[in-house]
């Protein structure tokens, strides 16, 4: 009878790894797509400002896009709040279902919404309100996704899965740069900026729709179903955990700066700064883009073997030290080839903070309230630095001080730092019990 129970164990053993597999892959393909929706509002600004905020110069109306990308930052707590307690209670899944809902909602309605001309103050109302919704959306889909894909993972290799979560995030971000360089080649500047951009949006909410039929079929994870103890509460987090909440917020402040600083306003300051044309930055931002997505996995299949703590180091040593060389010399450069590898180098280093944060968020806490100690703190800090990062930068060159934003990104990434020297390496420490 052992006999018998151990041959249809391994029977099934490949079948749920299969399973596991399906579901990693089902996870990361709506990652993508989330990740596409909420970035195609950064790529596009460009062509939209105007229409929804027409009054004022390029700057001005970039400062207004920058703003409303800011009020959808703010929003992120709080999805990250309804949708970590969500997750932890009902399921990864439902709340990974529920968050690409809301963002398919908030992609089409940007899609339709009229601009100022037509409806007034309405048009820039709308639009906030739409970013709200998405801001809700990917909040709570950072903490579902980066729990579930940590969980469903082996113990070996989830440093190599936590990277390829970040791929797909930067892949939903090139998607959308891919979009923008097909229709800017398709359409004139004009139809751009009249009606063009709006396919990208149209283009988003379809792709939603699709994986919110793909999540259904998703498994739950093995950890969620063993899981024991109180229900997640907020007011648990905060007296169980606080300095693991501390430790989150730290260690995302530095990372989520640069991130937004290389991969998104990065753009404006080609453009603005550098002086290339849109199509030159596109094209820049796109092959930098390339370059990080694919280094992710190595480098969180590297942690795998070395520990996430000496990657974070990595970061925040070459972060603190070259931020303001790498921005000054990109300041001054006009050849295209030396600006792809200054923004490219750039993002090979916040890529030792992107491509492990996922899994050694998730292994900070207890299953219980996993989800919620993932997105909660994460979000906040994602508030207050990343999504900050346009307008401040904006704010400094309206000013005339623009290489003050330089200072800032390096006095930042310095105080991640300071918490990568003081935490212990999560891969050796790891509370995710289940393999």
């Amino acid at each position: 009878m052992t006999a018998e129970v151990a041959d249809n164990a391994a029977v099934a053993e490949p079948s749920r790894q299969a399973n596991r597999l399906r579901s990693i892959l089902a996870g990361s393909a709506g990652n993508l797509v989330e990740s596409f929706d909420w970035f195609v509002y950064a790529a596009f600004g460009l062509y939209f400002s105007s229409i929804f905020f027409p009054a004022g110069d390029r700057t001005t109306q970039l400062l207004s896009t920058a703003a409303v990308f800011g009020v959808g930052f703010l929003a992120r707590p709080v999805g990250a709040w309804v949708m970590g307690l969500y997750g932890d209670r009902i399921g990864r899944k439902a709340a990974m279902v529920a968050s690409v809902s809301l963002m398919c909602l908030g992609s089409l309605m940007i899609a339709v919404c009229p601009g100022q001309a037509e409806i007034g103050v309405a048009a820039p109302a709308i639009l906030v309100f739409a970013r709200i919704l998405q801001g809700i959306s990917m909040g709570g889909e950072y903490g579902a996704s980066a729990t579930y894909l940590s969980e469903m993972a082996s113990r070996k290799n989830r440093g190599f899965w936590s990277g390829i979560f970040y791929s797909t995030l930067i892949a939903g971000q090139l998607m959308a740069m891919g979009v923008l360089l097909l229709l800017t080649s398709l359409l004139s500047p004009a139809d751009m900026q009249a009606w063009g951009w709006r396919i990208a949006f149209f283009i988003g909410g379809g792709l939603a729709i699709a994986v919110f039929w793909l999540r259904r079929g998703m498994d739950e994870t093995p950890s969620f179903h063993a899981r024991t103890g109180p229900k997640a509460t907020t007011w648990g987090l905060i007296a169980s955990h606080p300095k693991e909440s501390l430790t989150v917020i730290g260690l995302t402040a530095g990372g989520t700066l640069s991130y937004y600083t290389y991969t998104t306003y990065i753009q404006k300051f080609l453009v603005n700064t550098s002086g290339f044309t849109k199509d030159q930055a596109n094209l820049i931002v796109a092959g930098g883009l390339t370059v990080f997505m694919l280094v992710n996995p190595l480098i969180g299949a590297l942690s795998d073997r070395v520990g996430r703590r000496a990657i974070l180091l990595t970061f925040g040593v070459l972060g603190a030290a070259l931020t303001w060389p790498i921005l000054s010399t990109l300041a001054g450069t006009r050849d295209a080839g030396m600006a792809f590898l200054l923004v490219a180098g750039s993002l090979l280093i916040v890529a030792c903070y992107s491509s492990v944060n996922a899994v050694v968020k998730a292994e900070l806490f207890p299953t219980a309230t996993r989800a919620l100690g993932v997105a909660l703190p994460y979000s906040l800090a994602n508030a207050a630095f990343g999504g900050t990062a346009e307008y401040v930068a904006l704010a400094f060159k309206q000013a005339g001080r623009e290489t003050a934003f330089f200072t800032y990104v390096t006095v930042i990434i310095a105080g991640s730092l300071l918490v990568y020297l003081a935490m212990r390496d999560t891969r050796r420490h790891s509370r995710i019990a289940e393999d």
